[in-house]
């Protein structure tokens, strides 16, 4: 991919500042964006929104001081496109490809680096922010915009959208050598999870990326990844034609290039394209590999969501009604086989992915920066279980019972749960749980009419 350079980026901004002026005083403020990551719904509206189509790009790659300068609208896809040549890779590169930067920097993101390279938004040095009130502003760790630097991660354009991030690279070699360690229960695989955070290792090999797949509760893997430039004459495999979270299951060891490692979980959009029928190999020969991605699968369950396609065929059939359940929370590493007992017994739905991270500690232990809007412990390790699906509750599906009881188990066990999906909270409990005062303090500033929606009623109120 050929980067934008600084003087397309500057028409790019020079077009957003154009269209915002353009939107009527007092009315909303909102992206003019036709796709989208999000797994919750928003009150449709004709009104005219800010042209983004500019802010696609990489601006430039500085692979002396290992960073680069990159458009808020940009996908990870491009993005890592444009990095690799170079040799190097963002801190975490989140599973799929059209997540844009700054929509993980905004609303999160995380990937099997993120044990020992935090989320995102960790490895952002600066920012330009489009503020509610039309003003780019430059915000950094120290400075006139601390506040807006530090309350940004997870706020999901209730405080302004990015419109260039400078981030942090590291360099990656040609290869991800992994290996699937099987664990009988949830325990063992906490004790070893404890083990690799602490040495960085495991059974004294290097451990670069580490996530996991819990199929049942006696059938958990962690999948080890360890960057090398070695294929010792192994040809690498690649999940196209064949389905990625199946080969945890039957291989012990495997090789993939940085590239597909990179983006194993997309072509099946983990194991969700099975909805689809997509891991039938006689449907998967009938469609076209170009076409085996995240970004098709999702407009596929909008246009089920936009015309109820599955509601009215399970109707026919008298089936219970479903409740979508697409969640991913982050719960204390010592708690879950807590949560994963719970979930069984409530829920029942598995796979279930799981991802260790902590914050960053960029100087060495006790240097983590908290985020206010995500308070996460320092120096605590979490677990990100992600579970993406429906299970089927009755006539009380409407009223979310199986999204409500995830939520409060998983903050009776302090964890925190992402709001790229559906949230339920009522307006206390989420002020208490995302720091809402800080929030509403620094919008103030930023936003002082109010052109922008709130955390809340983007979050839970869907607007």
């Amino acid at each position: 991919m050929n980067t934008v350079g600084t003087q397309a980026h500057q028409a790019a901004t020079e077009a957003l500042l154009a269209s915002y002026a353009a939107i009527p005083a007092g009315s909303p403020v909102r992206l003019a964006k036709r796709t989208s990551n999000l797994f919750r719904t928003r009150t449709a509206t004709t009104a005219p929104g800010l042209d983004v189509s500019g802010l696609g790009g990489v601006i430039g790659v500085d692979p002396v001081a290992r960073t680069a300068d990159v458009q808020g609208m940009c996908t990870y896809e491009d993005l890592v496109d444009a990095t690799l040549a170079h040799g190097l890779v963002p801190l975490v590169v989140p599973q799929l490809r059209t997540i844009t930067l700054g929509g993980a920097v905004t609303g999160l993101g995380i990937e099997s680096t993120s044990f020992r390279n935090g989320l995102p938004h960790e490895s952002v040095l600066e920012m330009d922010v489009l503020t509610g009130a039309g003003e780019i502003v430059t915000a950094r760790p120290t400075g006139e915009h601390a506040d807006l630097f530090d309350a940004f991660p997870n706020s999901y354009g209730s405080l302004g959208y990015a419109t260039r991030l400078r981030i942090e690279l590291e360099p990656v070699p040609a290869y991800a050598a992994l290996r699937h360690v099987r664990f009988v229960d949830a325990t063992a695989l906490v004790e070893a999870v404890a083990t690799i955070v602490a040495d960085g290792a495991w059974e004294g090999e290097r451990v670069d990326g580490l996530d996991g797949t819990a199929f049942s509760p006696d059938e958990l893997y962690l999948t080890l990844a360890r960057w090398t430039d070695d294929a010792a004459g192994q040809r690498p495999s690649t999940y196209v034609d064949e389905v990625y979270y199946r080969s945890v299951q039957q291989r012990t060891t495997d090789l993939l290039t940085v590239e597909d490692y990179l983006w194993r979980w997309d072509t099946d959009w983990f194991w969700c394209s099975g909805a689809f029928g997509l891991q039938d190999p006689r449907v998967r020969r009938l469609w076209p590999r170009s076409k085996r991605r995240s970004d098709v699968y999702h407009r596929l369950v909008g246009l089920d969501t936009r015309f109820g396609i599955v509601e009215k065929l399970d109707r026919l059939q008298r089936r219970p009604r479903r409740e979508r359940v697409v969640q991913d929370v982050e719960v204390p590493l010592e708690r879950l086989p807590e949560f994963l007992s719970w979930f069984d017994e409530r829920v029942g739905m598995r796979p279930v992915w799981l991802c260790p991270l902590r914050l960053r500690e960029p100087d060495g232990p006790g240097s983590a920066r908290t985020w206010s809007s995500y308070p996460l412990e320092p120096g605590t390790t979490y677990v990100n279980a992600g579970f993406w699906g429906t299970v089927p509750v009755g006539p009380e599906a409407p009223d979310a019972p199986t999204n409500r009881a995830i939520e409060a188990r998983v903050h009776e066990l302090d964890g925190h749960k992402s709001l790229y999906s559906e949230a339920f909270y009522d307006p206390e409990t989420f002020d208490r749980l995302y720091d809402g005062a800080n929030l509403a303090r620094v919008k103030e500033r930023y936003d002082p009419q109010q052109r922008l929606s709130t955390l809340y009623e983007k979050a839970v109120r869907r607007q």
